[in-house]
């Protein structure tokens, strides 16, 4: 089923992001989980990253059809376009079409960090929105792009990057979800400058766990998010503790969940990292939460 077609017909739902097992031996307990969240969430679709420059896209399309062999979950695969000719993605799109894969997030991508002489020249795609217009015109795929709410790194200010989100929308996204972020200031902000700009798709809030606070500082660094000062005070008596920061990091992100709940927002999208525990942990508390939102 279509995303865009599952946001019309669900008042609110949980989503999650997956990427692709390595090797073989991983394909059978990563299938365990992606059922586990299926029994215990009944989630609105599940989405399957696909590599920098197109290194995963094999293990990618044989997630997608793994989960949808296996399960009756609704499936999205990520899909970046930086280096791809018109041609290779021609291919691409007719082979999901064929698997029957519905639907897609429109990403420009980042070149793979282990090819140097990676051609960016030889791409027929500069921008996320050149790859959503060319999705369109096979009238058979629901696109989903990326949004940031503190804006993309290479976006030189806030406005210019509500500027670019809108060309996405404009080229025919049906639905956003954003990068993650842990103060929710920065999403009610965000919305404010897309309703003000026009954006009207659904924007789908996008979580992440905090079970390791070096690699969420990480990540940050990289995405251009910020730790707020609230969360570093909760973690720093904890720092010596893998547990602790655990514990502190879910408790903290189940309280984003609420509030985001509270405030309106009806679908939460999970950076799952291929791991139940700490997902259902933070799921199990606001049940009762998205299940009123449903009512």
């Amino acid at each position: 089923m279509k995303i865009r077609d599952v946001l019309k017909n669900k008042k609110t739902g949980v989503s999650f992001e997956f990427f692709p097992p390595k090797g073989a031996d991983g394909m059978g307990p990563f299938i365990e989980t992606v059922k586990e969240f299926q029994k215990k969430h009944a989630p609105l679709y599940a989405s399957v990253t696909y590599g920098a420059g197109g290194s995963t896209q094999q293990r990618t399309m044989e997630t997608l059809l793994k989960i949808k062999e296996t399960t009756d979950l609704n499936v999205m695969s990520h899909l970046t376009c930086i280096g791809a000719t018109r041609q290779s993605m021609d291919a691409l799109l007719k082979g999901y079409m064929e698997a029957g894969v519905e639907n897609i997030l429109a990403l420009r991508g980042d070149p793979p960090k282990n090819m140097r002489d990676f051609d960016l020249t030889k791409g027929e795609f500069r921008y996320a929105r050149d790859l959503v217009e060319f999705i369109k015109k096979y009238n058979f795929f629901s696109v989903g792009v990326a949004l940031y709410p503190e804006k993309h790194p290479e976006a030189p200010s806030l406005e210019k990057d509500i500027e670019y989100a809108k060309m996405k929308v404009d080229a025919g996204a049906d639905f956003a979800i954003t990068q993650m972020f842990f103060d929710n200031c920065y999403y009610y902000d965000f919305m404010d400058r897309a309703i003000a700009h026009g954006i009207n798709i659904p924007i789908i809030p996008g979580i992440m766990p905090v079970t390791d606070f070096n690699k969420i500082k990480e990540f940050c660094s990289f995405c251009n998010a910020t730790i707020p000062e609230s969360l570093s005070r909760k973690m720093l008596p904890v720092l010596e503790s893998p547990e602790g920061i655990r514990k502190t990091g879910v408790e903290y992100v189940t309280r984003q969940c609420e509030d985001l709940l509270e405030n309106g927002v009806k679908y939460l999208h999970f950076y799952t990292l291929n791991r139940a525990d700490a997902v259902n942990e933070i799921l199990e508390p606001i049940s009762k939460l998205l299940s009123a939102t449903r009512g």
